[in-house]
């Protein structure tokens, strides 16, 4: 909608925007008060104050809101973001944070915790050199059993493949299912 369809009207105060705007100086997006999610961690947050004369005219002045605890997205291997003393001014925000280590370390959370104790996000982006990420999913399946798939897909997720133990637990979980599926065509 045009800001000309509220030409005559004194104030228009908009909402739903999270960032506080001015469209003209008698139309503006209020913001909200509070980040709502880490994409407003760099937000001003704030509302305006607005004083409307008898003559119509319009005074607003833009008043910046209290934030209780500030929203933080770092990013880096856990040991960089335990370690760093740049990152001290956000022991007391709430945190993102994104690891970059190329293998998943044991226990990020809690360990993050200890210095972030208001950490509620945790995202693992890996710093990889993968040649195979190029590679199409279905082009990177094509001739793999479904023990060789799997085993993949934990090394994926965690950086490093199965070892023995877990490959074994994966072979008999595969074993079953195969079994199940041997029992369930004789019964047809």
């Amino acid at each position: 909608v045009p800001a000309g369809v509220f030409d005559g009207v004194d104030y228009v105060a908009l909402g739903h925007l999270h960032g506080c705007q001015t469209l003209t100086d008698r139309v503006r997006y209020s913001g909200s008060p509070l980040p709502y999610s880490f994409s407003e961690a760099a937000h001003r947050k704030s509302m305006w104050l607005v004083d409307l004369a008898a003559d119509g005219s319009v005074d607003a002045e833009r008043v910046d809101c209290p934030v209780p605890r500030p929203l933080a997205r770092i990013r880096g291997t856990l040991e960089d973001l335990l370690a760093d003393p740049d990152l001290t001014r956000h022991e007391e925000a709430w945190v993102e944070a994104t690891l970059t280590d190329p293998l998943r370390p044991a226990d990020p959370m809690a360990r993050l915790t200890e210095r972030f104790p208001h950490t509620l996000s945790l995202v693992f982006d890996p710093d990889r050199d993968d040649a195979e990420s190029e590679v199409s999913y279905a082009r990177r399946l094509a001739g793999r059993s479904d023990q060789q798939i799997a085993e993949d897909f934990v090394a994926h997720v965690r950086g490093a493949g199965p070892d023995p133990h877990e490959q074994g637990v994966l072979r008999d979980a595969f074993d079953a299912v195969r079994a199940d599926e041997t029992v369930r065509e004789v019964a047809r």
